[in-house]
């Protein structure tokens, strides 16, 4: 029973006492006088009473009601209810007024209610005073008091004959019932009634209509958001014109938050004079008058509710955590069907009858109702997570906050986190948690309704029936008795306030109200206390908890068979079966990513522990701690899957012998882990042991149970901690006082006994076994911080000063460790007096625990120190032998093998991903640092996978990023240091360093690394070292000094070059270079030396009298040169400018750069027009970037129409030109002389081509499209016309330019080409229609005169240029990328193809898209389009001047790929090495800039671009298997090695360079050497003569064919060089180290060996799979050397068994008119344009064969007919291939031979072969190895010799004979005259029969 009012107030306006405008409230009086004991007088009600101020009005307002809450000191609430009218103010308040009356009108608005009355009362000045009636009370009856006051308000105004001191009297004397239900009449003697009904119980809140108005007026997004910033402790604030609805509003939010209470601020109505609360740091719910808004702006961290404009308004810097899903989202849609049922029915067809909503007070527990059901279904199973400490004097009860989290499956929810950490959820355990209590509708809801819930969710009518069921019940709470009898409450008459009241509200008697109140207590005093006793009862737990959702645990799914083998592997390690349990350790530590599993294995090591001990052997430790390790290391700080909890008793149980009386426990090796050093995991653990043990003192002996098991498995028991704290509450009472101290003190000393133990436990997690080292300080999460944030709420004094007295008095030398036993003490202590004061231990005991720590701590360190001692001297564990990686000749190791882990790095193939197969990585083994690699080798980590060797290893030169990292090591978990290796080979190393490797190794390799990377000079690169140091495998020869020649030629032509920069016509007289001698040929072989190539027609290159005689040397060295072999093959031109015959050549070559004056990066040899003079070149060079003037490097064969290339022009060059091209004629224009230089020089490229020269109007654009003739028009799908109908076809070629279509110019979308550039190149008449997928249109639009001469240049360098229509060149503006646009390009494709680290989202679209923005295929679709215009204006007739950047990096692309398109020649493997040593090498693009080779070009990085066009050949080539000679392979090849710097090939930037370091003619002189292959080309060639790796047997070209690859970025393929890896050798480009291999792949096998065995498993990403797929040609080759070495014949060389196939092949199909023999398959080979052709499976490196039927050239690819080509065709099938006994021997014997430039004779057995036209020599008679091959097509005449140097003495002279050929001359001599002539007409007849 509680009193209805504790207190009547009267409270009126008085004066400011500082005599401001404003006035304050006074209380008149106040009944009872005296404060009631119970309940003391609350002050500052009378700011409360006009929370707005206490303001005169002009009128008199109506009465204003509303009730204020106040919180006293004990958090109890107190009801004010004012009620608040207006009476005429007394001169003396309106004397205090007068001076503001200016003010008043304003003030007067706010102040009152606002509503006018419409006539006022009185003399027009005057003014109204507020007076209020105030009732204090604890309950919360607010239309009682409503009621209670109007009466009093009646009986005065309407002056009623009631003494208003008995209403006062009576209303303070009602004593009402709390709870319960009951009703209750009340009459406080004024005739009236009023019913006042209790609540059933009253720890359900009462709302009233509350929470369903603040649901209209803010809506449900604004309400959740509201209530789940009260939930985690934000600041609400609520915005109103109404008072009324302020406290509507407070109350409903605070009735949502049940079963929680809110503890914080809370202030439905704030007075305006105390709104700087708001500024508050504590949370809180507070209401303001919406008049004070403006106030409240400046807030930053609040969030504002305006209940009349229904806006939430929620400040940047405030994050509301939602609702976990998919509570947030269920709860919104009930919410919406409880508020909108008309919603559902919205989009019906026929909407059934309107059904009434329920009513506001019904509608309002319906809200209500959702919002239990959803604490129900957040907080279900919360009793099983409660730690019952103490059971007596009263319960004290502990939350198992992280193990909730875990089992919900809740831990990464910020919003379930904040609930349970605030202080609402701690009030709601120590009040719910109680086990023994009366409980209400929610523990009914979370312990029996749970399962209900979970099974309606999918269900919205069932859940809403809930809803429904649950709203009855609360609503029956308020509203016990429906039938209500009516109250009965006089009310003052209409505008009774309007009238003139008869008299001020009189002053009450306050005897009389006294005298009332007395008389009531004397009454009550004697009367019984009417306490209606609780009905208090076990609280039910309920079903155990679920995770809020069912996740699926994704890749460990934790099956059955997983725990299976969990088990399996600890049973094997107990009974000792070590090697059963290794294999299938690698299995458990997967299994142990899984939560099940982790349980098990706790689970598992339980069953092996005997009195908390178990002795294990080493092995059985090391296994039980790596386990161990394993599962901590995904353990949280916080340990929500409880797995820590079940392995603290563990790692005090498993120990091993060390020595007599030293024992070694797990613990001293599983501390590296968080959960140790945080101090929530301790107490929660803490907490658990002791509710087990205090559960254990009242549970009857039988029902025991070992205590160590924890808290973890109360479900399975017979009676919880819980259930039997319950049942001693309920018997508590019936105790003696004796036996209630007995238990008291039993529990106390059972927590204090606990408390020792956990500081000892602690000890051991905490100290680490090598206490010398402070690590403990830096790298535990822990200590270090915990030092200065104490986590203790109570924060004792004593530990402080023990734990300081400890340190100081202990006296340690060592100040380390005092460091670390230090941290650990005052960790220990904070803990101790944290737990010890919440669970009640004595102080006494307290101090007793302090004094211990140190002693613990400092015995333990002692301890430690033996174990330490004695671990050290273990034998160390059996690491795996180091592999020892197989070197090439001449590397050398540089750091021997340091031990790492090769770690997984998102190729997700290396870890057994997507192409299956196991994961063989991660691998245990070591790197290894040579001259020339960085190399892996080892084994997988899980056994399970084999015996495989794993190789991973990249050039040194290729690294292009490393960094430092810190990892997991795959094994020990441990964290260690490691490396993160990246190449430009797309290799990864991504290394953990095992812990014997110390940081000084690891830095020294990393050192060591970057000196090999960025070598100082280009000299201390691998390929100038290589065999410096080391000799090659093959036996040593004698190699004589080369004599100063060499050294000295290139010395001095570099020095001359320097002093002539600039001035080349003074040459000739300076520079004297050595005489013929020094090279080792006679001096009649000049002319030979000279015309060099064997492609040569007769007389183009001679020597001529032009040339003085002091020239020639240089010349014959530059004359060697690719390019000026190329040019010679094209018929560009002769030396000479002064011979008669070459008039009629159009192009000369001009040596004007011989001594590399004119430009440094150019070549020797230039093409250039014959009519421009030497001396006119110089000027032209100024008006281009790095002096890179026009020079030819192609003519086409058929339209004679020349490709040049240059560097960008400079401002004044060509651009000017055309600027200022108004003048009528050149001559009258004022450029200077270097640009008309340049424009006759242009002038004359265009005239000396023969097209232009007559103009006949053939200047047409002749077709754009193949086969547009026959009419074939490509259909988007077809990318290509197939022709299924050779005649058709033949037909159709006749009369069309030949050509094939793969892609046709650009498609207008990409922007690679001006928009315009089409119709310009049309000459300005627009194109027709192109045809479909972007092909031009047909050629017949096409204005018939063209431009002679195109020029493409840089857009920005053209911009403005206006080109004169009557000009003969034109310029075509193309956008292009520059370089470091490819570097950043090439960064992002290798991030893509080798990510580093596991990719977020598995598959394929993460690899896209990131390949995507790379734009690394956008950059090739460039190339390839602008390669493929140039195709065209070429194959039209016009000429092109490619004139972009400095000429040397996209200049040297395009170039290149339009040579590719357009010349078979090039797609040779001969041609295509002619095409890189001429554009790329001789025209100085910068491979060592590009690479960063030395460390100067260290800053500028690496830059692909020459790979950029290795990748846009591959492209051509998979559009065009069948027109390319070489394979795939060799352009992966040549990819790898242009930045493996393993050949001196790709070194240097330009000719000049390479003649600076000696190596142009190093290479010519030496190439008979002994040395390893320095060239490239060599190493191809060596390596082509034993396999047909790089040979693709589809190649079958068709004559002149032009190729037009589709170009966009959808015709575009990954090149797999970028992807593919193989980890069983590591990279397969260097073919000596792929050949090692245990079991080579049987295409690789040395010729003659058999294959052991059919079959062999290929693993992806372990075996290089182009490599191992069976393809059918190698197997035929194969088959064949087998058949001949078991019929005894030596087997021959692969090329000559296929070229002999391939010739038969040809006669085969010739005679019924190019049918197909039956044996072969017919198929049309999609978008290649054959209509006949055999198809076979992908091949050995990726080629396929496809034998041609419709085309009868041989390999050779020129013109069919000429000398030339069947030259070339004999040449390409003999040259390098030799047979042994089987083959055709003409005439054979001895002949001594004269070896190369200072070689000794020597005797060979030579064979001269008429069916392969060669002579061939031996070391011996029946020597098989052929040592060297004299092509007699390259024979020009064989005449008598003459005795030289170092011939044999005793011979005749006449026995010598001469062989010349067109590359030099070779003396022989025989053993007498007879021989000898025989030999010369053997050789005769050969040469007269070809």
């Amino acid at each position: 029973m509680a009193r209805l009012a504790d207190y009547f107030v009267l409270v009126a306006f008085g004066p400011h006492p500082r005599g401001s405008g404003e006035g304050q409230g006074q209380i008149l009086q106040r009944f009872p006088e005296k404060d009631w004991e119970d309940n003391p007088f609350p002050q500052g009600i009378e700011l409360f009473c006009q929370p707005s101020g206490w303001q005169l009005c002009p009128e008199r307002n109506p009465p204003t009601f509303f009730v204020a809450v106040l919180t006293d000191i004990n958090s109890e609430r107190h009801y004010c209810a004012c009620l608040t009218f207006w009476e005429p103010a007394e001169p003396t308040q309106e004397a205090v007024c007068s001076e503001d009356a200016a003010g008043r009108e304003e003030e007067t608005d706010e102040g009152g209610s606002g509503r006018l009355s419409p006539g006022t009362s009185g003399p027009p000045g005057q003014l109204f005073a507020p007076k209020t009636l105030v009732l204090v009370s604890r309950l919360d009856h607010v239309e009682v008091f409503r009621n209670s006051l109007g009466l009093i308000y009646t009986i005065h105004v309407e002056g009623l004959n009631v003494g208003l001191e008995t209403v006062v009297g009576n209303l303070l004397t009602c004593i009402i019932p709390l709870a319960g239900g009951s009703q209750r009449t009340i009459s406080l003697g004024a005739g009236d009634r009023q019913v006042i009904q209790t609540p059933l119980t009253d720890s359900l809140p009462i709302s009233r209509c509350s929470v369903a108005l603040l649901f209209r007026q803010l809506g449900i997004t604004n309400v959740l958001s509201l209530f789940c910033a009260a939930l985690t402790e934000h600041k609400v604030l609520f915005l109103s014109r109404s008072y009324q609805r302020l406290s509507d509003a407070c109350r409903g939010l605070l009735a949502l938050l049940f079963p929680l209470r809110y503890s914080f601020t809370y202030v439905p109505i704030l007075p305006a004079q105390l709104l700087e609360v708001l500024s508050t740091p504590t949370p809180f719910i507070i209401g303001v008058n919406a008049a004070f808004q403006a106030e409240t702006q400046e807030l930053l961290d609040v969030i504002v509710a305006d209940l009349d404009g229904g806006t939430v308004t929620v400040p940047e810097c405030v994050q509301i955590p939602p609702l976990p899903e998919p509570l947030q989202s269920q709860t919104h849609s009930v919410l919406s069907m409880v508020l909108d049922p008309e919603l559902e029915l919205a989009d019906l067809a026929f909407p059934p009858p309107t059904t009434s909503s329920s009513s506001l007070k019904m509608q309002d527990k319906e809200l209500r109702a959702v919002f239990l059901r959803l604490f129900a279904q957040l907080l279900q199973g919360y009793r099983w997570c409660l730690h019952m400490v103490r059971i007596h004097p009263e319960p004290v009860i502990r939350f198992h906050k992280a193990a909730f989290l875990g089992q919900r499956g809740l831990v990464e929810d910020d919003f379930l986190m904040k609930v349970l950490e605030g202080m609402a959820f701690a009030g709601f355990v120590s009040e719910r948690g109680v086990p023994y209590r009366p409980t209400d509708l929610f523990d009914e809801l979370v312990a029996h309704e749970v399962a209900r819930m979970r099974a309606d969710e999918s269900h919205p009518q069932r859940v809403l029936r809930h809803v429904k069921e649950l709203a009855e019940q609360l609503y029956k709470n308020e509203n016990p008795y429906p039938a209500v009898a009516m109250h009965k409450v006089q009310r003052p008459g209409e505008a009774s306030h309007l009238r003139r009241a008869p008299r001020p509200f009189p002053r009450l008697d306050e005897g009389m109200v006294q005298w009332i109140v007395d008389q009531a207590t004397a009454k009550m005093q004697g009367a019984p206390p009417a306490v209606k006793a609780e009905r208090r009862t076990t609280v039910p737990s309920g079903p155990p908890m679920t995770a809020i959702l069912e996740r699926s645990s994704g890749l460990h799914g934790n099956s059955a068979r997983r725990l299976e083998v969990v088990r399996n592997c600890i049973s094997y390690v107990f009974e000792g079966k070590m090697l059963e349990a290794k294999k299938l350790l690698p299995a458990v530590l997967r299994a142990l990513k899984g939560r099940a599993a982790r349980s098990c294995l706790a689970q598992e090591l339980h069953l092996h522990v005997q009195q908390n001990r178990a002795v294990l052997d080493d092995q059985q430790f090391e296994f039980v701690v790596r386990m161990m390790n394993c599962c901590l290391q995904d353990c949280t700080s916080l340990d929500e899957h409880g797995i820590a909890a079940s392995l603290l008793p563990l790692v005090t149980a498993f120990c091993r012998k060390l020595s007599p009386g030293v024992t070694q426990f797990a613990y001293s090796c599983v501390q590296e882990h968080v959960v140790w050093s945080t101090p929530q995991f301790w107490e929660a653990m803490f907490y658990g042991d002791v509710q087990t043990h205090i559960r254990a003192l009242y549970l009857e002996p039988a029902e025991d149970r070992d205590p160590s098991q924890g808290w973890e498995e109360p479900a399975e028991e017979e009676r919880s901690a819980l259930d039997v704290a319950s049942e001693q509450r309920r018997l508590w009472p019936m105790l003696s006082r004796e036996k209630q101290q007995e238990l008291v003190q039993k529990e106390e000393s059972t927590v204090f006994s606990q408390a020792i133990h956990y500081a000892n436990r602690m000890s051991y997690l905490l100290l680490p076994l090598d206490s010398s080292k402070s690590r403990l300080l830096r790298e535990r999460a822990g200590l270090g911080d915990l030092e200065s944030a104490s986590n203790s709420l109570v924060t004792s004094s004593m530990a402080g000063s023990v734990a300081e007295s400890y340190d100081t008095e202990s006296g340690f030398e060592d100040a380390e460790t005092c460091d670390v036993a230090g941290a650990v003490v005052r960790f220990i202590n904070r803990f101790v007096d944290k737990v010890c004061t919440e669970s009640g231990v004595t102080s006494d005991h307290l101090k007793g625990l302090h004094v211990m720590v140190p002693d613990i701590v400092q015995m333990h360190i002692e301890t430690l120190e033996a174990v330490y001692r004695e671990s050290k001297r273990l034998p160390p564990i059996q690491k795996p032998k180091l592999l020892r990686p197989h070197l090439l000749p001449g590397e050398e190791c540089v750091l021997d093998g340091l031990r790492v882990y090769l770690l997984p790095d998102g190729r997700e193939e290396g870890s057994g991903g997507s192409g299956g197969g196991p994961a063989v990585l991660p691998a245990e083994g070591a790197v290894f640092l040579t001259t020339y690699r960085v190399i892996f080798t080892g084994m997988p980590t899980d056994p399970l996978v084999g015996e495989q060797v794993v190789v991973r290893s990249f050039p040194v030169a290729a690294l292009t990023k490393e960094k430092r990292i810190s990892v997991l090591t795959p094994v020990e978990q441990i964290t260690q240091d490691g490396l993160h290796l990246r190449s430009c080979t797309f290799q990864l190393l991504k290394m953990a360093f095992d812990e014997e490797v110390g940081s000084e190794k690891a830095e020294l390799f990393r050192k060591q690394l970057h000196k090999l990377r960025y070598p100082l000079d280009i000299r201390s690169t691998f390929a100038f070292t290589l065999g410096a140091g080391h000799t090659p495998s093959r036996p040593p020869r004698a190699t004589k000094d080369k004599g100063p020649s060499l050294r000295t030629l290139s010395r001095n032509l570099v020095k001359n070059a320097k002093k002539t920069m600039g001035r080349p016509h003074i040459t000739r007289k300076k520079y004297n270079p050595p005489s013929y001698e020094h090279r080792g040929q006679p001096p009649e072989d000049q002319e030979d030396e000279i015309s060099v190539s064997e492609e040569l027609e007769t007389g183009t290159l001679t020597p001529t009298s032009a040339l003085k005689p002091s020239d020639r040397m240089t010349m014959s060295s530059l004359v060697e040169r690719a390019c000026c072999r190329d040019y010679q093959r094209l018929g560009l031109g002769t030396l000479s400018s002064s011979l008669s015959r070459a008039k009629s050549e159009p192009f000369r070559i001009s040596s004007v750069n011989r001594m590399y004056a004119i430009c440094r990066s150019y070549p020797g040899l230039l093409i250039v027009p014959q009519s421009i003079q030497d001396n006119a070149l110089q000027r032209v060079s100024r008006c281009y970037r790095q002096n890179r003037f026009p020079v030819v490097c192609w003519r086409s064969g058929r339209s004679k129409a020349v490709l040049l290339r240059s560097g960008g022009l400079h401002g004044k060059g060509v651009v000017g030109l055309f600027k200022a091209q108004n003048a009528p004629s050149p001559g009258q224009s004022q450029a200077d002389s270097s640009s008309l230089e340049q424009e006759k020089y242009l002038q004359a490229v265009v005239s000396s081509m023969p097209r232009y020269a007559d103009t006949s109007g053939r200047n047409t654009l002749s077709g754009f499209s193949s086969a547009h003739m026959g009419g074939h028009v490509p259909s988007p799908r077809a990318r290509v016309t197939t022709l299924s109908n050779p005649m058709a076809a033949s037909a159709s070629r006749r009369t069309a330019p030949r050509g094939k279509w793969g892609s046709v110019r650009a498609s207008g979308r990409s922007g690679g080409l001006g928009g315009d550039v089409g119709s310009r190149l049309a000459g300005r008449d627009m194109l027709g229609p192109p045809q479909a997928n972007g092909a031009p249109p047909d050629p017949g639009f096409l204005r018939p005169h063209r431009a002679a001469l195109y020029i493409i240049g840089d857009k920005a360098q053209l911009k403005g240029v206006r080109p004169d229509p009557l000009q003969q060149w034109e310029l075509v503006p193309i956008e292009v990328f520059e370089a470091r646009q490819v570097k950043t390009s090439f960064k992002k494709l290798l991030k893509a193809c080798v990510p580093g680290c596991q990719a977020l989202e598995s598959g394929p679209t993460s690899f896209l898209r990131s390949l995507e923005d790379s734009e690394w295929l956008t950059q090739i679709h460039k190339l390839l389009q602008v390669s493929v215009l140039v195709v065209e204006l070429l194959d039209s007739g016009s000429s092109v001047l490619v004139s972009l950047e400095d000429g040397w990096d996209i200049t040297t692309q395009v170039v290149s790929l339009v040579q590719l398109l357009s010349d078979p020649f090039y797609r040779t493997l001969e041609g295509f090495r002619l095409l890189v040593e001429k554009e790329w090498l001789s025209f100085g693009h910068r491979f060592s800039h590009r690479g960063a080779h030395t460390l100067a070009g260290q800053s500028s990085g690496f830059t692909p671009v020459f790979l950029q066009f290795l990748d846009c050949v591959h492209q051509v080539h998979l559009q065009f298997p069948m027109e390319f000679e070489f394979s795939p392979f060799y352009l992966k090849f040549l990819g790898y090695h242009h930045v493996s710097r393993r050949f001196r090939t790709f070194l240097l930037d330009s000719d000049y360079e390479r003649i600076e370091q000696g190596l142009l003619y190093e290479e010519k002189g030496e190439r008979k050497g002994p040395q390893a292959c320095r060239s490239v080309w060599e190493y191809v060639d060596r390596l082509s003569k034993r396999t047909p790796v790089f040979y693709n047997y589809m190649y079958a070209p068709e004559d002149t064919e032009v190729l037009r690859p589709y170009s966009n970025v959808s015709n575009l393929k990954v090149w797999d060089f970028y992807t593919e890896e193989t980890l069983a050798q590591g990279p397969p480009y260097d073919w000596e180290l792929a050949q090692v291999s245990p079991e080579p792949p049987e295409e690789e096998r040395p010729e003659g060996g058999a294959p052991q065995s059919r079959r062999r498993v290929v693993w992806p990403c372990y075996d290089s799979r182009p490599r191992v797929q069976p393809d059918a040609i190698s197997h035929l080759l194969e088959e064949l050397q087998r058949l001949e070495t078991e019929l005894g014949r030596p087997p021959e060389r692969w090329k000559d068994n296929w070229d002999r196939v391939k010739a038969a092949q040809r006669l085969e199909g010739r005679p019924d008119g190019r049918g197909t023999p039956s044996s072969l398959l017919v198929s049309s080979v999609p978008h290649h344009r054959r209509s006949l052709g055999v198809y076979l499976q992908e091949g050995p490196v990726g080629s396929t064969l496809s034998l041609s039927l419709d085309s009868d050239q041989s390999s050779g690819s020129t013109t069919s007919g000429s000398r030339q080509a069947a030259r070339r065709s004999t040449s390409t099938l003999y040259s390098q291939f030799q047979t042994a006994e089987s083959e055709n021997r003409s005439y054979e014997g001895t002949l001594y031979k004269k070896g190369a430039f200072m070689k000794p004779w020597k005797a060979r057995w030579f064979v001269l072969d008429k069916t392969k036209h060669q002579l061939r020599y031996y070391d011996h008679r029946t020597d098989t190895e052929c040592k060297g091959v004299i092509d007699l097509a390259e024979v020009e005449a064989v005449v008598p010799g003459t005795p030289t140097m170092g011939a044999p003495k005793t011979v005749d002279e006449k026995a010598f004979f001469d062989v010349k050929t067109t590359r030099r001359v070779y003396n022989f001599c025989a053993q007498d005259v007879l021989s000898a002539q025989q030999w010369v007409d053997q050789i005769q007849s050969c040469l007269s029969d070809a």
